[in-house]
């Protein structure tokens, strides 16, 4: 029996590591990844500010899983009726139970001229180009605008302003652009407004209700004929499906399922759950996912060749709470409550380390925790 996963994120590495402990021996687990290494996204931002966080956030794949062989390819199909991926360097796996975990890539919609001006936030790269650029950028009057502000937009623009602060550049300014009338636009009212708040303390110019229409080397526009100037432009706008999917976020229901013995979860698919509610793209729901995966690979591996098909799970999405990076402040929810300050703080820095604990790179957690609360010992 052969189970093969796709993609190393969130969603495929904790799939992996679950199957590790609940498969037989016999059973053959493969994971493949176009990088080799396991990228800490939610933290993907502050290598902006603080380089060294890279060191962190970035895992090789072969120190996270156990007995699971890893290969290195990229996935540029997926066939889950014929129960088979191709791969770029030609080659084809194939597979007794699949899972497609290949995230998702930025969108742009077509918007002129942004792709080709403005950088995306999706790989470690990103991060890097967009701290060049501003960096640059303060020698020329240091005006940035990042578009789109979900949580990556949020944490991006916050980080950006905290290192204008430490770079001694008090001219240099930050613009977070919003299509719709509120920052975090899918979250609780009160997160919202408690979002903006700590962007405007952290010196950040939220503009809501400003739909980008595109973009040239100088400025970007803006749907009512306006436009802003800008030295550095990040884009954080929103997402589609992964190329090897056609571009598109394959929409599932609770059952995860995009064939009979192929699942697809995290970023690269559209989740509606087993209660009719939308799940969010996050890391979160990935990582719940993938435990719900795991639990349902199992009894396809355990019914192997029975007469009846075993009853699988169904994925209830139930968040929680959700956190926040604002430059060196954060906003959590937890409950009904929203919480900012130290706590905040604090919780935002165990979430990371948590999660690098959890996947067995402990040193990777104690070191993103000291950056996190800025108590790194030399």
């Amino acid at each position: 029996m052969k189970v093969a996963v796709f993609g190393g994120g969130y969603a495929g590495v904790t799939l992996v590591r679950r199957l590790e402990d609940a498969l037989p021996e016999d059973a053959e687990i493969l994971l493949v990844d176009d990088s080799g290494d396991h990228l800490v996204q939610h933290e993907l931002h502050r290598v902006v500010r603080r380089p060294s966080v890279a060191d962190d956030i970035l895992v090789p794949l072969t120190e996270v899983v156990d007995r699971a062989t890893v290969r290195r390819g990229r996935v540029t199909d997926v066939d889950p009726d014929a129960n088979e991926a191709a791969l770029d360097d030609g080659s084809t796996v194939t597979y007794d139970v699949g899972a497609v975990c290949v995230g998702a890539e930025t969108a742009f919609y077509g918007l002129p001229g942004v792709e080709e001006h403005a950088t995306p936030l999706k790989r470690l790269r990103d991060a890097e180009a967009i701290r060049e650029d501003f960096l640059d950028a303060l020698d020329r009057g240091g005006r940035a605008v990042v578009g789109g502000a979900g949580l990556s937009g949020v944490q991006l623009a916050g980080e950006l302003a905290a290192l204008a602060r430490e770079e001694n550049a008090p001219d240099a300014t930050v613009t977070l652009l919003e299509r719709f009338d509120d920052v975090a636009p899918s979250f609780p009212p009160a997160f919202q407004r408690a979002v903006h708040r700590e962007l405007e303390a952290r010196g950040v110019d939220v503009r809501t209700g400003a739909t980008v229409d595109g973009a040239d080397a100088d400025a970007v526009a803006l749907a009512d004929g306006s436009s802003i100037s800008y030295d550095a432009f990040a884009w954080t706008g929103g997402i589609r499906g992964a190329d090897a999917l056609g571009g598109e976020r394959p929409q599932v229901d609770g059952s995860l399922r995009l064939g009979d013995s192929t699942f697809v979860l995290g970023d690269a698919a559209s989740v509606v759950d087993a209660d009719g509610e939308a799940v969010p793209a996050s890391a979160q729901s990935a990582i719940r996912e993938a435990r719900v995966v795991a639990e349902n690979v199992r009894r396809l591996v355990e019914d192997d060749g029975g007469v009846f098909a075993p009853r699988l799970d169904q994925f209830r999405f139930d968040s929680p709470g959700w956190i926040v990076s604002v430059g060196d402040g954060a906003v959590a929810k937890v409950g009904p409550s929203v919480v900012t300050g130290a706590a905040a703080n604090a919780l935002k820095a165990s979430v990371g380390a948590g999660y690098l604990s959890s996947v067995g790179a402990v040193r990777n957690a104690v070191d993103l925790v000291n950056e996190e609360l800025d108590l790194a010992v030399e």
